[in-house]
């Protein structure tokens, strides 16, 4: 069990590595030149290289990198060439917005979407799970900043119920902060949840049908009890493989829905950074996204060995 987990652990370090090659590589070959987009097109050639020398524009490809990633390893992510101020408070300022709104979005997708995949599928072919597969085909059909903009005109303009958009801080309390973020949270649950149904549906389906639960029947146990007691945990591996992928997508994919509701999160940070040209900026918001997918990944790994004794004998 420890030989894997190292061996785990070894190929997650493996890959970040090689994804922080693919990011810088990538940043540096997008057009543009930070230093003139910070000065504009009337500085002098001298100015343009005096401020290139300073942000260590002008240095080799292979040093940069190196100190690049050298930063990244004892956390220091650099200075923004836009706002002036370390990286790493700017990444943590924005996170403590995106991440409480990824995770009420993951945990409204999961109390819609797990019961109803588990009720349809064991009502398979009945009104129930006729239903449950038109709302999982709607929700999927509809893009999140629709949502939003649905959710905005019912629920703001119309019943004033909740805010239209904005984020006033945590410092102004715990109702105001999490009111702004109930609409944003929607928005990105009802297509995940639509999938999540799906992948549910199909997992209990699947188990249903296994030896285990048919002897469990045969034995005198309700359907009920074979349903949630035996079924439903033999078939979270697929439905917490998914919880992982759309938990990373929420993180790293709210940037519509963070512009519909012009929430300061870190969608909106990369947004601003690429149209700034800010490389800096830019090249650490999207490592952390691409560390944040492989370490959910490797703990949702870890949870499967965890419940599953079958995939520990297989690893």
């Amino acid at each position: 069990m420890i030989a894997l987990l190292a061996r785990r652990f070894a190929g997650l370090v493996i890959t970040l590595v090689i994804v922080s090659l693919l990011i810088f590589l990538v940043m540096d070959l997008l057009p543009g030149d930070p230093a003139s987009i910070l000065l504009g097109t009337s500085a002098s050639p001298e100015t343009l290289a005096a401020l290139r020398h300073d942000l260590g524009l002008d240095q080799p490809l292979v040093l940069r990198y190196g100190q690049w990633l050298a930063g990244v390893l004892s956390g220091d992510l650099g200075r923004s060439y836009t706002y002036g101020v370390p990286v790493k408070g700017l990444i943590v300022e924005r996170l403590a917005v995106t991440l409480p709104l990824a995770l009420m979005a993951i945990a409204l997708s999961v109390a819609i979407a797990l019961p109803l995949g588990v009720l349809a599928a064991s009502r398979r072919g009945r009104v129930f799970d006729i239903a449950a597969a038109l709302f999982s085909q709607i929700s999927i059909a509809m893009p999140a900043f629709w949502v939003a903009l649905l959710l905005i005109i019912l629920f703001s303009t119309m019943l004033r119920l909740m805010p239209a958009g904005g984020f006033p801080g945590w410092g102004a309390g715990l109702l105001p902060a999490l009111q702004a973020l109930v609409l944003p949270a929607f928005a990105l649950a009802m297509p995940q949840a639509g999938v999540l149904t799906r992948v549910a549906r199909s997992a209990v389906l699947e188990t249903m049908h296994e030896d285990f639960a048919r002897t469990a029947v045969a034995k005198g146990l309700s359907r009920s009890a074979v349903l949630w007691r035996h079924v439903v945990p033999n078939a979270l591996i697929p439905i917490l493989t998914m919880i992982g992928l759309q938990f990373t997508f929420l993180v790293a994919g709210a940037v519509l829905v963070e512009n519909v509701f012009n929430l300061p999160g870190l969608g909106r940070l990369a947004l601003q950074a690429l149209s700034q040209r800010d490389i800096i900026v830019m090249q650490d918001v999207v490592l952390f996204f691409a560390a944040l997918v492989i370490v959910v990944n490797f703990i949702v790994d870890l949870c499967c060995l965890a419940i599953d004794p079958r995939i520990r004998k297989a690893a």
